[in-house]
């Protein structure tokens, strides 16, 4: 089955877009460029109020300027991955030191191996994370977690905007194509643990695997709070992805890259515009985060600020998505249901999860998802009607939202072991 809206924007013609969209991406470039002398200013006023006015700052109309300056020089995005800061992690008793190693790069990724040296043979996972906005260092919480007992991999995205338009397209197809490359890279008897929005990724991949009975076919696969079939109890995320045809969001959502960057000229779904969408949905929340920092600087109240700025320099930090893969995953995942409804296709084959008959499944939900809602993801269940059920599992989250099923205490103390569960015993 082809797809018109597909094949005419994202494989031939695209839509023109409106002169407003087509300059998006210059004109943020151009005012966060203006704000750049500002931010400046702020930073070297904040160095003499620390420094040769140390005494009066530390007053409270200084508290209060020192406050304002630091908001002011904070005023800004990032589009460069931040450090995943990892550097030891305790096996057993002992304290071992961590290294990143790129095991394998591509134009549009580098699959990440976070190496330890240690004794023991330990279950390989490859981390799949979400190419939705952000780096893949949102996952850094769950990397740590899973440290201490497995040999981590993560699919650690590249910025298009970084990426030259000679290296061609990246679209679902790639992206899939990818987790099978790094899967064979890793080598025979991993397992996959996808994050949001690449469960359906990994289930296809998981799926051509098995069909093809191929040789690093992955023991277990967990997909936590992704959108398997967003037919199911809605979101807003969802309602908003049905409510305009796939050519709107080609037309108002897409820019290209300015000449500045390695990938000029490259259509993107820029990661500012993604961050504007997030944001909004829970407006009041980020802005009361940002009045608390500023009360918390004026009250010295390190702990909490430091808190709150390590947070939002990650939230901030932004990527750029290819426009093939956003406006694909849009219309295949979120408009056309078409995995659950059996009519998707990756390299025109059509996908049958039904093919997957050894790779453990185990899905993961939180009761208060407002992304994900609690039925999307256990909907892979249904679909791999071929797995013995001892190698299905299911696990609903209470109390906890969509970074909550894989971040914070809850994902460590009660999701996690439940995960590492389902690898030991895929590894018999």
């Amino acid at each position: 089955m082809q797809h018109r809206a597909l094949d005419s924007s994202l494989h031939g013609k695209p839509h023109r877009p409106s002169i407003a969209v087509a300059m998006l991406y210059s004109v943020y470039q151009t005012s966060d460029d203006l704000m750049a002398p500002v931010r400046l200013f702020a930073d070297a006023a904040r160095a003499l109020l620390q420094g040769p006015w140390e005494q009066w700052s530390r007053q409270l109309m200084g508290r209060h300027a020192l406050a304002s300056l630091e908001m002011i020089a904070r005023f800004r995005l990032t589009h460069h991955r931040p450090a995943y800061d990892v550097g030891s992690v305790v096996v057993g008793n002992e304290e071992i030191a961590v290294s990143e190693e790129a095991a394998l790069i591509t134009p549009f990724g580098t699959l990440l191996h976070f190496k330890k040296d240690v004794e023991q043979v330990q279950p390989r996972v490859l981390l799949v994370a979400p190419m939705s906005g952000h780096f893949a260092t949102l996952l850094r919480n769950t990397v740590k977690t899973l440290l201490p007992e497995h040999d981590v991999y993560i699919t650690d995205w590249h910025n298009a905007r970084d990426v030259s338009l000679a290296d061609g397209r990246f679209g679902f197809d790639e992206y899939v194509e990818h987790l099978i490359l790094f899967l064979e890279k890793i080598g025979p008897g991993a397992h996959i643990v996808a994050v949001c929005q690449p469960c359906v990724q990994a289930l296809v991949a998981a799926a051509v695997m098995a069909e093809e009975d191929h040789p690093t076919l992955p023991r277990s696969m967990t997909l936590m709070a992704g959108p398997i079939d967003t037919r199911v109890a809605p979101t807003k995320v969802n309602e908003l992805a049905k409510q305009k045809p796939i050519d709107w969001f080609e037309r108002n959502l897409i820019s290209r890259v300015p000449w500045r960057y390695n990938g000029a000229g490259r259509r993107v779904y820029p990661g500012f515009v993604q961050l504007i969408a997030f944001m909004s949905m829970n407006l009041d929340r980020h802005v009361k985060a940002h009045q608390d920092l500023y009360h918390q600087l004026v009250a010295g109240d390190i702990d909490k600020a430091s808190a709150a700025k390590s947070f939002y320099d990650e939230y901030f930090a932004v990527l750029d998505l290819p426009a093939e893969f956003y406006l694909e995953t849009v219309q295949m995942i979120f408009q056309d249901h078409l995995l659950p409804r059996g009519e998707l296709r990756w390299r025109n084959r059509r996908v049958d999860p039904g093919a997957i008959r050894k790779t453990a499944l185990f899905t993961v939900e939180g009761e208060r998802d407002d992304i994900c809602a609690v039925g999307q993801t256990v909907a892979a269940q249904d679909l791999c009607k071929n797995l013995r059920p001892y190698r299905k599992r299911h696990h609903m989250q209470p109390g906890v939202g969509h970074y909550g099923v894989f971040s914070g205490r809850k994902w460590e103390t009660q999701i996690y072991p439940l995960l590492r569960n389902v690898v030991l015993a895929s590894e018999v």
